[in-house]
């Protein structure tokens, strides 16, 4: 997959349930558009695994499967968005996650008088997620992954976050991909969903 080589600024949101595929998938719009990935998820793990003040705060709520505060996460994503590697364009991968942090998130575009061009929205069936965490969390000993915890996150979802894909949809951005396939199938369905809005296809070698 070659890197898009001149191309305009692209700022996009990917959005789906957990274990819809959103990382990996993320990681490859990253490269192809070359654009950095900003994943709140990775930066809270992260932090985690340092115990730093951040980390101890966010596990108790990633270990019940809940979403980390808003008080936890606008702050940090203000300060990464305004990094001199997003002003080239950007995409999020976990936030946000409430409609009260897509407020926060356009008040925080508009300080830099900009706004997202696109949001991704990867759908995967609920029992196919579960079965691919159920996977991850026995092969990565990740404490978020048990069986329990992971349907939880799938109501909190469904509670908290598909509300704000209305909100998105309303303000025709909202791009839907079918997320069950090989990896390179779906980054196939969703460069090129985007490339019919207008985004750019990545240059020849």
């Amino acid at each position: 997959m070659t890197p898009v080589q001149e191309r305009p600024a692209s700022r996009l949101l990917l959005i789906g349930p957990p274990g819809a595929g959103k990382g990996t998938q993320a990681a490859r719009l990253a490269e192809y558009y070359g654009i950095p990935a900003i994943s709140t998820g990775d930066i809270f793990r992260s932090n985690v695994k340092n115990e730093t003040e951040l980390g101890l705060k966010a596990k108790a709520y990633m270990d019940a499967g809940d979403n980390v505060p808003d008080s936890l996460t606008n702050d940090l994503v203000r300060d990464r968005l305004s990094e001199v590697d997003a002003a080239g364009g950007f995409l999020l991968d976990g936030y946000p996650r409430t409609a009260d942090q897509v407020r926060e998130l356009d008040a925080i575009l508009l300080s830099h008088g900009h706004s997202l061009d696109a949001v991704v929205e990867i759908v995967a069936d609920p029992e196919v997620v579960i079965e691919r965490l159920r996977l991850r969390g026995q092969e990565q000993g990740r404490s978020d992954d048990s069986d329990s915890v992971v349907r939880h996150r799938l109501e909190v979802y469904r509670e908290q976050t598909e509300p704000i894909i209305d909100i998105y949809g309303a303000r025709g951005l909202l791009v839907e991909v079918n997320g069950i396939g090989e990896i390179d199938e779906v980054t196939e369905r969703i460069t090129s969903a985007l490339s019919e809005r207008g985004f750019p296809q990545p240059m020849s070698a």
